[in-house]
């Protein structure tokens, strides 16, 4: 098995979004983040006010750290987004984006006491998301050509659950191998293998 890491340049990452069901038939998380599942299907004004709630959570935070920003609310994919942008933010973000986690986490409490129910917003500072998807689709290839090349499995290093699904959605759409995740958090991992 070959084991490959994700490049070490930009030593910060992120989340966002589910992870499809294993190809073992082991359930798939529902969210990344929080396991959290939601039953019921939420509007899309519930979402845009969850947005707002977590903006105006975040823009608390800025105002007591000092830090300048611009806030933007929307909604994408079906769920609630939250974007700052602005100069000298990566502090927010931290090592590998656990700084940012930390503050989603944070935003989600804050629209979940607001509004009783659970939420699935994804926060994102200086488009630190954005950048790290397109760092971990060129991992996903990589992965995918060693597996193509060699026959053989190849183990991603741990990753966050908005990284593993990433990756998993980059390898999902290439035909000859699959993808699942293993492991516990914080050093559950992909393992890239040929397709049965």
């Amino acid at each position: 098995m070959t084991d490959t890491s994700t490049p070490q340049a930009d030593q910060s990452l992120d989340d966002e979004g589910t992870e499809p069901t294993a190809v073992n038939g082991d359930t798939a998380e529902t969210d990344e983040e929080s396991g959290i599942r939601e039953k019921k299907t939420v509007g899309e004004s519930e979402l845009f006010r969850q947005s707002e709630i977590a903006a105006d959570y975040v823009e608390g935070l800025l105002d007591i750290l000092d830090y300048d920003g611009d806030i933007d609310e929307l909604v994408s994919g079906g769920r609630p987004v939250v974007e700052v942008v602005g100069a000298r933010l990566q502090n927010l973000v931290g090592q590998r984006g656990a700084t940012l986690e930390a503050l989603q986490e944070l935003a989600r409490l804050a629209v979940f006491r607001q509004t009783g129910t659970p939420s699935r917003l994804l926060l994102d500072v200086g488009g630190y998301r954005a950048t790290r998807r397109k760092e971990l689709a060129a991992v996903a290839k990589n992965a995918v050509e060693k597996v193509k090349e060699h026959g053989e499995p190849v183990r991603l290093e741990p990753m966050s659950a908005f990284e593993r699904k990433c990756v998993h959605d980059v390898v999902n759409a290439m035909s000859g191998v699959e993808s699942e995740s293993e492991g516990v958090e914080p050093t559950r991992r992909i393992i890239v293998r040929p397709a049965d």
